[in-house]
């Protein structure tokens, strides 16, 4: 699955398009609706969603697993922990035994308190001890260390295992739909963004020499 400035979404099973939406809305609602449709034109019942990051949704990858499809979409970056030398979200484990986060320094992030936001309700968990810790700088910025977790937010755990366990998931994603989603383009007139490597274009540059 893909999306395009020209708002089209197609959905492709093995080179064939096999679902197509036109005039989308933006590629982050499109998951769960072109994934039905895709089931339905292919005509099975099991179904693997592999898509782009643009398509990562929490909302879509939960109507996803509700309707029985699998979902392959790696998620979007909206951290700059790590960049910046801290910890990020991912070195803190959920215990759902005890519905709390253990921090880098093996303390408990507790839950505080749930709110709803656009309709998705989200447990807010923090920590008390932060202020002593000998890690505090290399964890977070702010007074305590904070976590968000959204209600299903298990189903975004397994697709990440999912994800672990088919590391060549998005090299089979550009293979099979980058480029004939790109010839579909190039029939719509959209020959401006057809790219050469650059030693291919000094190979021509000479050959025409």
């Amino acid at each position: 699955m893909l999306s395009a400035p020209l708002r089209r979404h197609v959905a492709f099973d093995f080179l064939k398009p096999c679902a197509f939406i036109k005039g989308a809305m933006a590629s982050i609602d499109q998951l769960s609706g072109m994934a039905e449709k895709a089931r339905t034109a292919i005509g099975t019942k099991e179904l693997t969603a592999l898509a782009d990051r643009g398509y990562f949704s929490g909302k879509e990858i939960f109507a996803c697993h509700e309707a029985g499809i699998a979902t392959l979409v790696p998620p979007t970056k909206t951290s700059n922990a790590k960049a910046d030398g801290r910890f990020d979200k991912a070195n803190c484990i959920y215990d759902p035994g005890k519905n709390e986060y253990r921090c880098p320094a093996e303390q408990p992030i507790i839950w505080r308190f749930a709110s709803v936001e656009k309709d998705l309700t989200y447990h807010r968990y923090s920590s008390s001890d932060c202020k002593a810790c000998p890690r505090k700088e290399q964890c977070t910025s702010s007074a305590q260390r904070r976590v968000t977790r959204w209600e299903h937010q298990a189903v975004l755990e397994e697709m990440h295992v999912r994800l672990e366990q088919t590391p060549d998931a998005m090299r089979i994603h550009r293979c099979t739909v980058e480029h004939p989603y790109g010839t579909i383009k190039a029939w719509m007139g959209a020959t401006h963004f057809l790219i050469m490597l650059l030693i291919y274009i000094h190979t021509k540059r000479y050959e025409n020499n």
